[in-house]
């Protein structure tokens, strides 16, 4: 083989290489934090407070703030130092050490150790986050739609994919039969398209515990887009109801897609 089509292919292969990502498995313990098998994200909250206290340390660190520092460096430390206990798995990787040399100084009043201990453990924490937060968000906190199914009366309780399915096959039986000509059966297929999105509202409630998420995909606009989509039918006019089916693929499906589905195919693709 040429000697030029050799480091073409090697070139090729190191290419690929440097592409490749290693992931980092969580460790089991980090569920026991996360709903549903908490009643609250135990983990999340205790970030946000790290997050905060440390925050309110720097900030009176700088200031010569002596008792508000310290106060915000006890609960700091409180909160960090529990971090192993909660997650076993990362004791090694949690720098007890620096939590205590943040103390310390702390203790003493040494403005300056305190705010080099705070860039270390913020240094620490970038480099944890940089491993496990997208997973943790994704394996904990993405949509998982494997228990909730559709009562899509009067048929059986469908679950998400074979309902899901469907209902990409109502939206192109109206492209289908309204470029055809075939006007009834587009409608017919619109109001099938309607009486399940119905029933697909339904099930956000699953999660969406008030009526604001879904009305942002599902609500009045929505409706009017497939008003105005049964007016063009109904006229039978092909270039209005084309343009108001688009609008009602990106404003429903699409816009749905974006927030739920991406996140949880690469989380079933990850963990399942």
């Amino acid at each position: 083989m040429p000697l030029l089509l050799v480091l073409l292919f090697i070139q090729q292969d190191r290419s690929i290489a440097e592409t490749e990502r290693s992931i980092a498995l969580l460790p089991d313990s980090l569920g026991q934090w996360y709903k549903p098998a908490n009643k609250r994200q135990v983990w999340l909250h205790t970030m946000f407070a790290l997050r905060r206290e440390l925050q309110a340390v720097d900030e009176y660190a700088a200031e010569q703030e002596l008792a508000l520092m310290r106060k915000w460096s006890e609960r700091f430390v409180k909160h960090f130092r529990s971090l192993p206990e909660m997650v076993p798995e990362w004791r090694d990787e949690i720098e007890l050490d620096e939590a205590m040399r943040l103390e310390a100084a702390a203790d003493r009043g040494d403005f300056d150790k305190v705010a080099s201990a705070v860039s270390r453990l913020q240094r620490n924490c970038r480099n944890c986050h940089r491993e496990y937060r997208a997973l943790a968000a994704l394996r904990y906190r993405s949509p998982d739609f494997s228990a909730i199914g559709i009562d899509n009366a009067p048929e059986s309780r469908k679950e998400y994919p074979a309902f899901m399915e469907g209902l990409s096959r109502t939206v192109n039986r109206i492209k289908i039969a309204s470029e055809d000509m075939q006007w009834s059966r587009a409608a017919a297929a619109s109001a099938r398209l309607r009486e399940d999105l119905h029933h697909l509202a339904a099930s956000c409630r699953s999660c969406h515990k008030d009526e604001l998420p879904r009305s942002r995909i599902l609500g009045e606009a929505s409706m009017r887009t497939l008003d105005e989509l049964d007016s063009a039918l109904a006229g039978e006019e092909p270039k209005e109801t084309g343009r108001k089916l688009g609008e009602a693929a990106v404003v429903i499906c699409a816009r749905c897609h974006g927030l739920h589905r991406t996140l949880s195919d690469t989380r079933n693709f990850l963990f399942e």
